[in-house]
């Protein structure tokens, strides 16, 4: 049976077309389908090798707009592709700025035993397909041979070279080639000349109670929750607003994460805004708003008594949500 690497297309900047070639901002992310996008990317056979290409278009979308429905779509073909005998890996261009996400929500939603096999590689480009010097048939060269890589598991992201762990990689820069970084953790590899490096192996999937079919379907209700950010000056009026009765059409508030200051502390005023949200039954987690580290906790509960979370706020979302939909 000849072996198959799958590309999935998401949309993004890797897919973007500006007027002009000199344009590296004002552009339309997604508009290229996955197939012509591919066809642009020089030497790709080559790394292919004996693979077999398979290509997939889920979605052509600026990735600031991705939704819960477009993850649902996103995770059940991942995982129909990983599930294919015939099927080695999985590559998915996506959009940078809510890459982070996607490759979280990935990491926990994807059956373990299929991440400890197989990996999902994801990649991106911070120029459209169009500019004078795109960064994307790099990345995705970069990307195919990482995914064909013995050693690669897990849920990855390259980008600039550099491969990280979907559990630590975020977004640090809006503008420069080498837009992301892993903070202390650091990457896990490089690619150099088609050539992957490694400096220490993927983290394993997490072990986690199954998620509900019920929330893999397009009208399937994931539990709301909301990020709000400690600062001078914050008060209770944003949490309050949260927590009031929800309109009609609006689904009930169930957990809040805030990203305090410093080590995960939070404004006197906000404190106690949240205090009066959990004991109305909404769930309250925080994080640090830093962009390195974490929050240690020590011997006496500190930031209001509410549980830290060791993830950037945007994955303590996600963690939250996948918390309060399995009872966790």
């Amino acid at each position: 049976m000849p072996q198959e690497l799958v590309f999935i297309g998401m949309g993004g900047t890797i897919a973007g077309v500006a007027a002009t070639s000199g344009d590296n901002i004002g552009y339309a992310a997604g508009a290229l389908d996955l197939a012509s996008l591919l066809g642009r990317v020089d030497g790709l056979a080559e790394v292919l090798g004996d693979h077999a290409l398979v290509a997939e278009q889920v979605a052509q979308i600026n990735s600031k707009d991705i939704t819960l429905a477009h993850w649902r779509r996103l995770v059940t073909r991942v995982t129909a592709q990983l599930e294919r005998a015939a099927v080695t890996g999985v590559v998915v261009t996506h959009g940078t700025d809510t890459l982070e996400e996607t490759a979280y929500f990935l990491h926990r939603m994807i059956a373990p035993a299929l991440l400890a096999v197989k990996p999902v590689v994801l990649t991106c480009a911070m120029r459209p397909a169009t500019a004078r010097s795109p960064d994307g048939p790099q990345n995705l060269r970069d990307a195919t041979a990482l995914a064909l890589d013995d050693r690669a598991r897990g849920v990855l992201v390259v980008c600039a070279a550099r491969v990280h762990a979907a559990l630590h990689v975020q977004k640090v820069q809006p503008y420069r080639l080498d837009a992301f970084d892993s903070g202390d953790a650091g990457p896990v590899a490089v690619v150099e000349e088609g050539q992957v490096r490694w400096f220490h192996g993927p983290l394993a999937a997490p072990a986690m109670p199954s998620v509900p079919e019920l929330l893999l379907r397009e009208d399937g209700d994931w539990p709301r929750v909301e990020i709000v950010v400690s600062h001078a000056g914050a008060g209770a009026e944003l949490v309050r607003s949260l927590c009031a009765a929800a309109a009609p059409g609006v689904r009930q508030l169930r957990g809040i994460v805030v990203a305090g200051t410093g080590n995960g502390s939070i404004h006197a005023d906000m404190e106690a805004a949240l205090q009066e949200a959990q004991a109305q039954g909404v769930k309250v987690v925080r994080t640090t708003r830093c962009a390195r580290g974490m929050v240690v906790e020590g011997k006496t509960p500190a930031g209001g008594g509410f549980r830290a979370m060791h993830l950037s706020p945007v994955k303590a979302r996600i963690a939250l949500m996948l918390d309060l939909a399995t009872g966790a």
